[in-house]
């Protein structure tokens, strides 16, 4: 039984026992169902509270476990009655703030290829991906994704690996090549030979990998947890010393019921709700209420690259031409050519012209990994690969990415792209240091060079490269104690691992994967990096009004212990007056939900919040 279904329950109870003793006059059967019932949900209470301890958990249970007992025992069922229903009221309400998404791996799973084409004999047939042996053949249809690692010995095409390893440039594959289960075939058909069982293939390790960093969530007190030790261990004096010197024991459970931990139960998580709905405006999505915790205290936070510093797109970097045309020449050239392909970087190319206008071109031929040739004004145009356009062999090649031009096998120059940096990455990674975060680390599975220009750019020292999924897991565990809470934020699928195995995993919801947002604990949904420092200042106003709300709470039921002790407040007198208590908490923690909404980008607002935070 959840506890919204306990509550229901009480609430029912309460009903009839009303009804019972008011209308019917039936006191007894009334406190006999009362004390039934109170009794069956301490018992559950107290079984779940000795589960909890055996993890190394611990929480405020015990105290409300004490304080149902006692004032049943005493005969002061309504009390007993009222304080129950707080306590599972809070309850249901925290589960509320922190229910978990059921569907972390749910992403993954349905982007795995049902079905796979399988050569014999010349004859293509399809079969289930689950029963696909070593060795067999496989035909990769263009934009299929590839259901099993393998090899490929026929045919050449460009390969989408960015979800699984974070590179935003289509690869390409010819007979020999490595092809990964989970990346997208591009716009040719090639024969794979199977190396690896689909169970064993590289898609299904990430998921394993996500499902065995939820299975191993690290441990950590909440700040509720944290109060309620002391607080109970101040409760039992207080009522015990009561007890001792009036030698009642109703004046042990009198004290108990205005000390049952409301204020620990509800006041923090109706900071947590109101601070949720905060960063919601903020086009921040928290999943949990313990994010919120764990964001507030956070030391370390590390970036994927591709999609999440950067744009995740290749744009044209420099216009390298000869003296035979000048560079707009050139990217008017080339763009021409290329504007029927469907290939990344001919899309780069015509969006780059600026409007531009685009030649017309006559007998277009796209050679499959090579390059586009067609005619402009009776010339011959190519744009592609190196050797495709030229055989001159002292021209240079270039180091990045590039397109390569020639006209009637004139060679003219080269067009470089590179994924570029998001203009508020900078300010972020400042503004992130400024709100006391001591190690910016940057995982991704692109090539050292590439990524070390990025991070210099971005401002961030510790890199690391040409990671696979386990690998950033293994750099996640590496972080010293000392700097922990340690923050992921990324957006593919090859993040979701990580995004799981992190304190806190934060996933760039708007063009990332679906897995990457399923697996994190917070998503932004504004296609803003600056967000994440929005969420961090949010996460601190929130921690912030809930300590305050839970230590005005402490303070005046400590009051009305002391108050309690001597004997003046009756059980249920008390358990109302808890009311009151609960009512100024909630209040307080209300307060969480006060903060203006930010638009995108917007880095001086984003620097008033830093100052004001």
């Amino acid at each position: 039984m959840n506890n919204r279904q306990k509550l229901s329950v009480i609430i029912g109870v309460a009903v009839i026992a009303l009804g019972l003793q008011f209308v019917f006059h039936q006191a007894f059967v009334a406190q006999l169902l009362i004390t039934v019932v109170g009794g069956i949900m301490a018992l559950g209470m107290f079984i779940d509270m000795i589960k909890t301890l055996r993890t190394g958990k611990y929480g405020v249970d015990l105290l409300a476990i004490t304080a149902i007992v006692a004032t049943l025992a005493v005969g002061e069922y309504w009390a007993a009655l009222v304080v129950l229903i707080m306590l599972t009221g809070g309850d249901a309400l925290e589960d509320f703030a922190s229910r978990r998404a059921n569907s972390e791996l749910q992403a993954l799973l349905d982007k795995t290829p049902e079905t796979a084409h399988r050569i014999t004999d010349g004859a293509v047939t399809d079969i289930a991906v689950n029963d696909v042996q070593i060795g067999d053949r496989l035909l990769i249809k263009p934009g299929e994704i590839v259901g099993a690692d393998g090899d490929v010995i026929e045919g050449v095409s460009t390969f989408d690996e960015a979800s699984l390893t974070g590179e935003a440039r289509p690869i390409e594959k010819q007979p020999g090549d490595t092809v990964m289960s989970g990346s997208v075939n591009g716009n040719q058909a090639v024969t794979i030979q199977v190396a690896k069982l689909p169970a064993d293939s590289q898609y299904q390790k990430i998921i394993q990998l996500v499902r065995e960093a939820e299975a191993r969530p690290a441990h950590f007190v909440r700040m509720a947890d944290r109060y309620a030790v002391p607080f109970t261990l101040v409760a039992y004096v207080i009522a015990g010393l009561a007890w001792f010197i009036s030698k009642d024991p109703v004046r042990f459970a009198q004290v108990l019921v205005v000390a049952s931990p409301c204020p620990l139960i509800l006041a923090a998580p109706t900071a947590l709700i109101s601070g949720m709905s905060r960063a919601s405006r903020n086009g921040i999505i928290v999943k949990t209420g313990t994010t919120l915790e764990k964001l507030a205290n956070a030391r370390s936070i590390s970036f994927d690259k591709t999609g999440t510093i950067t744009n995740g797109v290749l744009n044209v970097d420099q216009v390298l031409s000869t003296s035979e045309v000048t560079p707009t020449e050139l990217l008017q050239l080339a763009a021409s050519v290329e504007q029927g392909s469907s290939h990344i970087l001919a899309r780069s190319l015509v969006s780059h012209l600026d409007g531009q206008p685009l030649l017309p071109v006559t007998n277009v031929q796209e050679v499959t990994a090579n390059g586009v040739s067609a005619n402009i004004d009776g010339h011959l145009v190519k744009a592609g690969k190196l050797d495709f356009v030229t055989e001159r062999s002292q021209v240079h090649k270039q180091n990045q990415t590039a397109v390569y031009v020639s006209r009637d096998d004139t060679y003219l120059g080269a067009i470089t792209f590179v994924d570029t940096m998001r203009a508020e990455a900078p300010a972020t990674m400042d503004c992130l240091r400024r709100l006391g975060v001591t190690h910016i680390m940057m995982l991704t599975g692109d090539q050292q060079a590439g990524a070390n220009q990025i991070a210099k750019q971005a401002g961030i020292d510790d890199v690391h490269a040409q990671l696979l999924p386990a690998d950033k897991i293994a750099a996640l565990k590496q972080v010293p104690k000392h700097q922990r809470p340690v923050i992921m934020v990324g957006d593919g699928v090859n993040d979701a691992p990580s995004l799981a195995t992190a304190d806190v995993g934060i996933a760039m919801g708007a063009h990332g994967s679906t897995a990457a947002s399923e697996s994190a604990d917070a998503v932004i949904v504004k296609d803003d990096l600056s967000r994440v420092v929005s969420a961090r200042i949010i996460a601190a106003d929130t921690m912030r009004i809930a300590k305050e709300s839970v230590l005005i709470g402490i303070f005046v039921c400590v009051g009305l212990m002391l108050i309690a002790a001597t004997g003046v407040v009756p059980a249920l007198i008390g358990a109302l007056l808890q009311e009151v208590v609960d009512t100024v908490s909630i209040l307080s923690a209300l307060r969480a939900r006060r903060g203006k909404k930010r638009h995108p980008a917007d880095l001086a607002g984003l620097n008033a919040e830093i100052v004001n935070a």
